[in-house]
């Protein structure tokens, strides 16, 4: 419907000016929902900018992707992030799942940018962390065009891999992050938690006091649980940077399939004592419940010592993972540009699940933990886990109880007493050896 349509309405004295509100609030709210930006057309005095698409393809391909191609492979796993297989498997998915990617011809039968140069553009962005237009000189891509090939490829690999590559552990998963932990002398831990912080630089001016914390700046808060391999099994990502890591955990979904009797019973004994829940090693400022195990703040002796060190040398898995996905993807190291909170969702829920990918990818080359990982099939276990119950919780106070366990403080002082025990007992074992 035009203005000329409406001003036909506004004219016919049939009309009722209620009649007219309702036909201009459908065309406002059909104008918020168009998703495609508004192009311009030709104006004059606008600037033409003639790129030679068909050229720089054929030079990104002649550089990385042929045969022989310029930079070896060892050049391209560094400026894309991922070896070229890897890359390809996601470029192939992609293509398949969003037409966009598709190369097209225009009106005047001219090919367009190809769908090597479109998510080439949106890698470098998430890789350098650069601005949309410095890509523009290499891969002869706009500005508008690299934003838009950027929010469409970090939103296809999140509906393409989120639902493998964000999965909760299995139960295979189970017994090897459990063997694991058995060899680290921590029975019955599941990995590390905690909390960082991605600066917002374009956060509303009405939201800076929301979204600033104790960095005193816009931030948007992630959180995650890492294994010693660097994988992220569980990230929650989106609240103000105001929330500290308990108000996190307590919007988390981290342990909602325990209380709802979805996940795999872990059982396993400390100091002839039985337990019934794995745990993850956190920091002072978890609370004190019987899925954590934090160190002890200002320990006295030996024992509390000993622990105290492992605990905290180990928590760093997640630190250290945090460091590699910042590293690896420079978008989410330095200050984020973007405006919309969902497309700030993708990127950085795209860059966990690449960053999962590469490990997998490249496991096998890592020589120190495939040689641990199968030093860990060796390691004695205790009783088999169960199968994962796919059946809904049998009652609501089915649900309370499991509630109730995972936040039991007594069951966490008494893990917290049986590891000081346990570990102290190994470390004597060593000594004696």
């Amino acid at each position: 419907m035009s203005r000329c349509y409406l001003r036909d309405i506004k004219m016919n004295d049939e009309s009722s000016d209620d009649e007219y509100e309702e036909i201009v609030l459908a065309l406002v709210e059909k104008s918020i929902k168009e998703d495609t930006p508004r192009r311009r057309g030709s104006i004059k005095g606008r600037i033409s900018i003639q790129r030679d698409r068909s050229d720089a393809h054929d030079r990104l391909y002649a550089d990385y992707f042929r045969d022989q191609p310029v930079f070896p492979s060892h050049i391209f796993r560094q400026r894309f992030r991922m070896k070229r297989p890897l890359f390809l498997r996601i470029h192939n998915a992609v293509v398949n799942h969003d037409s966009y990617f598709v190369q097209k011809r225009n009106a005047a039968g001219v090919l367009g940018l190809s769908s090597l140069q479109k998510i080439t553009a949106a890698l470098r962005m998430i890789a350098y962390g650069t601005s949309a237009d410095q890509v523009d000189e290499y891969l002869q891509i706009g500005e508008s065009i690299a934003i838009v090939s950027l929010k469409r490829f970090v939103k296809a690999v999140v509906e393409i891999f989120g639902d493998e590559y964000l999965r909760s552990p299995n139960n295979d998963d189970i017994v090897r992050l459990l063997a694991i932990g058995e060899q680290r002398g921590f029975r019955g831990m599941l990995g590390s938690i905690d909390c960082m912080h991605w600066k917002w630089k374009n956060c509303p001016k009405a939201w800076h006091g929301m979204y600033s914390g104790h960095i005193h700046e816009p931030t948007i808060i992630l959180e995650a649980v890492a294994s010693n391999d660097l994988w992220i099994w569980h990230a929650f990502f989106g609240l103000p940077g105001s929330h500290n890591d308990i108000n996190v955990l307590e919007q988390s979904s981290v342990f909602a399939k325990l209380a709802e009797g979805h996940a795999p019973e872990v059982k396993y004994k400390i100091m002839d004592n039985e337990y019934n829940m794995g745990y993850y090693l956190a920091d002072g400022i978890y609370p004190q419940w019987a899925t954590f195990v934090k160190t002890i703040p200002a320990p006295q002796g030996r024992k509390h010592k000993h622990i105290a060190d492992l605990q905290e040398g180990y928590r760093k898995d997640v630190e250290r993972a945090f460091g590699v996905l910042q590293a690896r993807f420079a978008i989410i190291r330095g200050p984020v540009r973007f405006w919309n909170q969902e497309d700030l969702a993708n990127i950085m829920t795209a860059c966990v699940i690449m960053h999962n990918m590469i490990i997998e990818d490249e496991r096998k080359d890592n020589r120190n933990i495939h040689q641990l990982h199968k030093d860990y099939d060796n390691v004695p276990r205790g009783p088999p886990i169960p199968s994962v119950s796919r059946e809904p919780t049998s009652s609501f106070m089915e649900f309370l109880a499991n509630h109730d366990r995972i936040r039991d403080r007594q069951t966490h002082s008494q893990l917290q007493k049986d590891l000081i025990e346990h570990l102290w007992k190994l470390h004597g074992d060593y000594d004696n050896n």
